[in-house]
């Protein structure tokens, strides 16, 4: 625990993997981007599509956090940094999953089924295994694209760094990020929702667009966050260690 580059890694890994973790299960509420503004919906008109408004996943509230901890991951420990991480978070998900599933199935106390609540009475049984009980086609879906976003993400990553060296933080993290979650977008909606549920093909591509359109923006925005992490752990890390990891980390 004395060495400040192992701290280093435990630290931006926890962040990494709570939030996917995170991420995935809040990720079963739907809410109006717009609404949440107090905007009218926009009610946009693509490819024929009418009536399309920015409704996202919960889940979007992590994800940037999640793509910020993979950009600064790769800038000080590398390619096998960020896989190690990637492939354990993967892990992690379907083993959280598969205890959620068997909550699901564990038969439930009297006295706690039924709950009164200003709303009216709930039953909690069926408001659990609604609520965590996503579809197989969905976790098989986002387990996938977790996996070649990040995958893609990292290799657009050293790419753009074998050009760039130590400068243009911004070009070599927000640019794989804009690529890695293109892929994201559609891959997760094709596998859950035109394999799994036979979703027309347009409509598929048109949500995620829409869907792309929001990461698109947040990770533009997001992108000073990098530098001021940057800046704070080339100071925790001092000098020295920060531009010998830097270099360590172009050749994992």
């Amino acid at each position: 625990m004395k060495d400040k580059s192992s701290i280093l890694f435990y630290i931006l890994g926890s962040f990494f993997i709570a939030n996917a973790i995170l991420a995935e299960f809040i990720g079963v509420k739907i809410f109006s981007l717009e609404s949440t503004f107090g905007l009218a919906p926009l009610n946009l008109t693509i490819l024929g599509i009418e009536n399309l408004s920015f409704n996202l996943t919960a889940g979007v509230l992590l994800w940037p956090i999640v793509f910020v901890m993979t950009d600064i991951i790769n800038e000080y420990y590398g390619r096998k940094g960020v896989k190690f991480l990637s492939f354990t978070t993967a892990i992690l998900i379907a083993y959280a999953f598969l205890m959620v599933f068997f909550a699901m199935n564990l038969s439930p106390a009297d006295f706690w089924i039924e709950r009164v609540t200003p709303l009216g009475t709930v039953n909690m049984h069926q408001a659990f295994n609604t609520i965590f009980g996503q579809g197989l086609w969905i976790i098989i879906g986002s387990l996938t694209a977790f996996l070649v976003g990040q995958l893609v993400d990292v290799t657009v990553f050293h790419f753009f760094k074998s050009f760039t060296g130590s400068s243009k933080i911004w070009l070599r993290a927000t640019g794989s990020t804009l690529v890695s979650q293109l892929v994201d977008s559609f891959v997760v909606l094709f596998i859950a929702f035109y394999i799994g549920a036979g979703w027309d093909l347009k409509l598929v591509l048109v949500i995620g667009l829409v869907n792309y359109i929001y990461k698109f923006t947040i990770a533009v925005i997001v992108t000073p966050l990098l530098y001021l992490l940057h800046a704070f752990i080339d100071r925790y890390l001092g000098e020295e260690l920060s531009e010998k990891l830097q270099k360590e980390a172009m050749l994992k």
